[in-house]
């Protein structure tokens, strides 16, 4: 039922991992090599994209075809530095915060 238990001599020296930079990259390389794949997996791609979009809303200009985040179709009429103004129908003019503005589309080729 019970089994001995074996205690180290006092004068025994316990085994000592190796020291130094090359234990302590064995030791972390790991975590490094996740959090590199966790960059370029999906930090770096999302900060691409966010910077494409601030590009494409910079370069928003009026007769632009654009797309909402509420995929409220429409033409651009107006900008300002916060706002766009699209007008979606005859005589129907709508006002959203640029943030809004997901997608510009391409010109239809005459």
């Amino acid at each position: 039922m019970w089994s001995d238990a074996y205690a180290q001599a006092a004068g025994a020296a316990p085994a000592a991992a190796p020291a130094g930079p090359i234990a302590m990259l064995v030791q972390f390389g790991p975590i490094l090599i996740i959090f590199a794949i966790m960059y370029l997996l999906l930090i770096r791609p999302q900060q691409q994209r966010q910077k494409q979009t601030d590009l494409m809303l910079k370069a928003l200009k009026k007769g632009d075809r654009v797309v909402t985040s509420g995929g409220i179709m429409g033409t651009v009429i107006g900008v300002d530095d916060a706002k766009v103004v699209v007008r979606i129908a005859d005589e129907v003019k709508v006002e959203f915060t640029k943030s809004a503005i997901v997608q510009v589309l391409a010109e239809p080729t005459k």
